[in-house]
């Protein structure tokens, strides 16, 4: 479905060749045709007439037209629970072989994210591609990319279902099936990649940390740091650069990385490259292509089909559901700096998949976004829109101002005196002065958020902010069997886990 170098041809010989311009719209219509070409003749292709589709004059009309939106809970309820039981050719040709359970931030059960041979070849394409990418960067250490890989995440020790399937962390699925060319760089290794334990995995690659040549970090930024703090405590040196001489480009995702920053950077020896990449379970949806680019560019040419939901009142409700009919546009209809929920349809049968993130293009020509949030993670009881956006701005700004290191964060919206009040949960092993925080914090956010500052001398009556032990975090996740790579502290409090919050802080337990 995709090569991995794109030859990109000048407009002018293009012209003159007459070769028809592979624009945004052309390539996300290719894409569009293979996934329906593909899938015409499953359950889910024959129901919504695949075929017809195709036969379309105008495909992606007629594809919005006869297809609906789907959330993990529809799809998975109507659709992917029979593939569990073995049942072949559902939403995508064939047996589905793994699942990556995925959690999320918000439900307490897993979802099983099928993933099919078609997608995993997709995503080891879209990694050569980046690596490939990062040859270009200036400042990039070219001896970085030539020395040990440590890729932390979730074990390659799957669980086994019933009919065959093999279920885990998307990380521990990738590790799993990595290439044989790449064993050679690969760490920690398929031992130390296989367990179960969190706790164990952190403390052997500790113990074997000093063995390695690492140059290339990939992970979620919290536990890299984690990790690399362990190792510079274990060895009493000044920084990382101290085992690892050659550590010269970090990849991360899943999270915002500038509330990590100054915490990360104080583990440092000298400056290191940044790769952002957009990979979630459901595909590999981006990568920071250029060294100074402002977002990730979205991959248009391999396995996704995007479409784009605004994200606003029309299209969602209060609690950030989505409505059954929401306007949707394409690649070549949006704007720039508006707020948009992406819809995906991929080869392993997710068809018009609410992802649940938010996305803001920052360059339309280059198709780069930035991640602003979660649908339902966001905050406005009396308009405030305050989105997760604009609380990583805050932090990082705070974090700058009082030179302290914030890993984590939440927020909790709820009625105070017949108006109501934020609560902000704070993580820092740092000291600081806990008014003066919440302080900046409210500031910054009213100079950021003209909904904020309004509602501020409003109805948004008061807020409050408590500065807890990183430990504090990273036992809650503990307890709800949420401790590992794949697993994101949520960075708005609501529902059931509020209520878990709330008895872990009073009793330290979560019943």
């Amino acid at each position: 479905m995709a090569t991995i170098i794109d030859i990109k041809i000048p407009k002018a010989i293009a012209a003159a060749l007459r070769i028809p311009p592979n624009d945004a719209r052309r390539q996300q219509l290719r894409v569009l045709k293979k996934l329906l070409k593909k899938a015409r003749f499953t359950e889910f292709g024959q129901k919504y007439r695949f075929d017809e589709i195709l036969l379309n004059r105008d495909p992606a009309q007629k594809f919005q037209e006869l297809v609906p939106v789907h959330d993990y809970n529809k799809i998975y309820e109507e659709w992917w629970k029979k593939t569990l039981d073995g049942t072949p050719d559902v939403t995508w040709p064939g047996k589905i072989k793994y699942y990556a359970l995925s959690s999320g931030t918000s439900e307490a059960a897993s979802k099983y994210i099928p993933i099919t041979k078609e997608l995993l070849r997709s995503n080891s394409i879209n990694y050569v591609r980046q690596l490939i990418s990062v040859f270009g960067y200036e400042e990039a250490n070219r001896k970085a990319l030539t020395r040990g890989f440590l890729m932390l995440g979730g074990a390659t020790d799957l669980q086994k279902g019933e009919a065959g399937w093999f279920a885990g962390d998307l990380s521990g699925i990738l590790a799993k099936k990595r290439p044989f060319w790449f064993q050679t760089f690969y760490k920690p290794g398929g031992r130390i990649a296989a367990m179960k334990d969190w706790n164990q995995k952190l403390s052997e690659i500790v113990e074997h940390a000093k063995e390695w040549d690492i140059g290339y970090i990939v992970g979620v930024p919290a536990w890299c740091q984690m990790c690399m703090e362990m190792i510079i405590e274990r060895y009493k040196v000044k920084n990382i650069h101290e085992i690892w001489p050659n550590f010269g480009v970090f990849v991360h995702g899943g999270v915002a990385f500038e509330p990590y920053r100054k915490g990360f950077e104080k583990l440092l020896g000298r400056p290191i490259v940044y790769i952002e990449n957009y990979l979630s379970s459901e595909g590999f949806i981006g990568y920071k292509m250029r060294e100074h680019a402002k977002g990730m560019q979205l991959i248009l040419n391999n396995n996704i089909f995007f479409e784009f939901v605004p994200f606003d009142d029309k299209n969602f409700d209060a609690d950030g559901k989505m409505v059954e009919k929401p306007e949707a546009l394409m690649i070549h209809q949006v704007q720039e700096g508006k707020e948009y929920a992406l819809l995906m349809s991929t080869n392993a049968g997710t068809w018009r998949y609410l992802i649940g993130d938010t996305v803001k293009f920052v360059d339309l020509e280059r198709h780069e976004v930035v991640i602003t949030g979660r649908t339902k993670h966001f905050l406005s009881l009396v308009g405030e829109h305050l989105s997760v956006e604009n609380m990583n701005k805050a932090i990082e700004e705070a974090s700058e101002q009082f030179n302290i290191s914030i890993p984590e964060f939440t927020v909790v919206g709820f009625p105070y005196e017949g108006f109501f009040a934020h609560r902000w949960y704070i993580a820092t092993d740092d000291k600081v002065d806990a008014e003066a925080l919440r302080k900046h914090i409210d500031q910054t956010l009213r100079n950021i958020n003209d909904d904020y500052a309004t509602e501020r001398d409003s109805a948004l009556k008061e807020v409050f902010l408590e500065v807890l032990p990183e430990e504090k975090f990273m036992r809650f996740m503990e307890l709800k069997g949420k401790l590992g790579s794949q697993h994101k502290f949520p960075r708005v409090m609501k529902g059931k886990m509020l209520d878990e919050w709330n008895r872990f802080l009073e009793k330290g337990s979560l019943t």
